[in-house]
């Protein structure tokens, strides 16, 4: 009788258990899931997710924003506005917020470009380009306030949380990790962040409290990926 064959071996990747967990205070482990390819790429993925140069060519045109951006601008309203080196927000219920680019050949270098419009969450999205990496902001558009983001904002479906995921495992420019926020009430809140020694790519929502995203994690000189499954919501 022929030998059965052997089970096939899952990826290094999937083996690596220190991939598998996000430890919480006090005391809480949330658990890291395998999660299926076709089911992740089913999932909306919002407009404002750009994926991140890979070439030198990539990185230039990149950072040339102003054509994209214009285009932007015209389908934002009229209380967002480029003039010259500025990008005017003008929220219902405080004073105008002037951005203003400063672009010198040194370490204060900075380059605000206009992402998003969120009626969601009721916020305007920016990109903040520094002379090594760079941010996000969200603007209020009701009182102006600003809160600083690792990546782009991904909103669930209900409209009241919202993650960003954000991966650098290999410059490491910017920090690797995940933040879920609050977006209930009149201001944004900070619910939990951690910074991973593996990245997180293109978190998506499952449901209004679970989301799926790309794990990348620098392993023998490469960076490799895996979909997982997250519960961020109890």
């Amino acid at each position: 009788m022929p030998p059965l064959p052997k089970s096939p071996k899952p990826p290094r990747i999937y083996r690596l258990d220190h991939l598998d967990t996000i430890v919480q205070v006090p005391g809480r482990v949330l658990r890291i899931y395998p999660a299926a390819r076709p089911v992740y790429e089913k999932l909306e993925s919002p407009a404002w997710l750009t994926p991140k140069p890979t070439s030198a060519e990539e990185e230039e045109a990149f950072l040339d924003f102003t054509v994209e951006e214009k285009r932007r601008l015209a389908q934002a309203g009229p209380r967002v506005q480029r003039t010259g080196r500025a990008l005017r927000l003008r929220p219902t219920s405080g004073p105008e917020i002037k951005l203003i680019n400063n672009p010198v050949e040194n370490e204060n270098n900075v380059a605000y470009e206009f992402v998003a419009s969120l009626p969601e969450i009721k916020q305007w999205l920016v990109s903040v380009h520094l002379y090594e990496g760079g941010y996000y902001m969200l603007v209020d558009q009701r009182t102006g306030r600003k809160t600083q983001l690792m990546a782009p904002p991904v909103i669930s479906p209900d409209g009241h949380h919202f993650v960003c995921g954000n991966s650098d495992v290999l410059a490491r420019f910017e920090p690797s990790g995940l933040q879920l926020w609050s977006a209930e009430g009149t201001s944004l809140r900070l619910l939990w962040e951690r910074q991973t020694e593996w990245g997180c790519t293109n978190p998506r929502w499952l449901d209004n409290k679970t989301i799926l995203f790309e794990q990348d994690f620098f392993d023998k000189g490469d960076v490799d990926t895996r979909v997982v499954r997250l519960s961020v919501i109890p």
